[in-house]
């Protein structure tokens, strides 16, 4: 039978302790043995369905891992307690002292940071390229790559990775190849086109309330195993936990995934080529014009569309958040970092979420002061939106009426 991402989850079932149709929340940070030998054998990792401490793991957090794996079609997963703190234990795990990374370009700002900026200071050195040319990726790996990096969907230029392309490379150099799907969860599976490991910030669309900091790895048992382990996994030993409470909320609005990514897609397909129409600089993995318009399209479970995120370039920081600060005046949205929300949200990502980039580095990759990212939401009337948005445009002058 095909993979069919959504139909994974929901053939999953979890009773709770007392029949409940949620599973019971293990609302503890220690659990307790009937014998001293269980807990030895625990902490050696051979009593298989046993709890010892809740940094370790907690029934809530392997449901929740659980049904993640199986919408990213891998044999497990591991959440934690936030996107970067899933991010940073695999590229540790991955690389020790004199190792090397090649990254695309356009990545999250944190995950920029922490390649640029912090991983050095463990002797591991990063290389950003442009990830939509495989010849450029291939001739920045050196000797000393042990990792291969990208987002599927870019962040914030919304490039989109040749998944299937970058997998062979990486096989023939024998590196791993990370994505982080965070932009693009349901719509793309990664793990199907040859991704070794896939990262996805919970944060975002799979919550989808702006209520819960959250992450997950998805892989395979070995490599799931290994971030666990007592004495040398990174998950384990960085801490990066999330709490059962949070695991527990974030599966239950992960049943309505499947419903809202189809409406965050035909949304943001519709105000993308209404704002093409208008004129303005317009990018969408949906739009023909987008340079990787039919790669994604192949790459792409297609019940799910193109996302619901885009942009659009309004040339100038002042333009961009004259105009944020009216459409949020107009309830159109929030002026805020983040995405997956119900309601839109816009941010310009060169002073928030890619500011970690230095100015002259966002210039090399296209990323303008005037670039609006919005996350678009659930409306249910979009051509309403659309009808408020374009007069917001108009009053700010962001255009031409004549």
């Amino acid at each position: 039978m095909k993979f069919k991402p959504a139909n994974n989850i929901q053939d999953l079932q979890y009773f709770g302790e007392f029949g409940g149709v949620n599973p019971s929340i293990s609302d503890s940070s220690t659990y307790t043995f009937l014998s001293a030998k269980t807990m030895f054998d625990t902490f050696e990792g051979n009593a298989d369905g046993c709890y010892l401490y809740s940094r370790h793991s907690t029934p809530s957090n392997l449901y929740l891992g659980e049904a993640l794996a199986a919408m990213e079609g891998t044999e497990t997963a591991t959440v934690c307690a936030s996107g970067m703190g899933a991010i940073t234990p695999v590229l540790m795990q991955l690389c020790g002292a004199g190792d090397h990374v090649v990254s695309s370009r356009t990545i999250y700002g944190g995950t920029y940071a922490f390649l640029k900026n912090f991983a050095p200071r463990f002797n591991i050195q990063a290389s950003f390229v442009d990830i939509t040319n495989l010849e450029v990726v291939e001739a920045a790996i050196t000797p000393n790559t042990t990792v291969l990096y990208c987002e599927s969907v870019s962040n914030p230029l919304l490039e989109v990775a040749n998944i299937s392309g970058l997998a062979k490379i990486a096989k023939k150099h024998n590196i791993t190849l990370v994505v982080d799907n965070t932009f693009s969860p349901l719509s793309i599976s990664p793990s199907l086109l040859g991704a070794d490991v896939v990262i996805h910030s919970l944060t975002k669309f799979i919550n989808g309330s702006s209520d819960t900091v959250g992450g997950v790895v998805c892989g395979t048992q070995e490599f799931i195993n290994n971030l666990r382990n007592i004495n040398n996994g990174a998950c384990m030993l960085l801490g990066s936990t999330m709490d059962s409470l949070r695991a527990a909320s974030i599966l239950k609005n992960l049943r309505t995934l499947h419903i809202r990514i189809q409406q965050h897609s035909n949304n943001a397909s519709f105000l993308a080529e209404k704002f093409q129409g208008l004129g303005l600089k317009t990018v969408y993995p949906g739009l023909p014009s987008h340079p990787s318009y039919k790669l994604y399209k192949a790459m792409m479970n297609k019940k799910y569309g193109f996302g619901g995120m885009l942009t659009i370039d309004v040339g100038s920081l002042d333009k961009a958040n004259t105009l944020m600060e009216l459409m949020q005046e107009k309830n159109l949205g929030y002026l805020a970092v983040s995405l997956g929300f119900y309601k839109t949200l816009f941010s310009a990502p060169g002073s928030s979420t890619s500011s970690e980039i230095p100015e002259e580095e966002q210039a090399a990759m296209g990323l303008s002061n005037g670039l609006i990212r919005f996350s678009i939401g659930l409306d249910a009337d979009i051509e309403r939106t659309y009808s408020m948005m374009k007069a917001c445009m108009i009053k700010v002058g962001v255009l031409n009426t004549k």
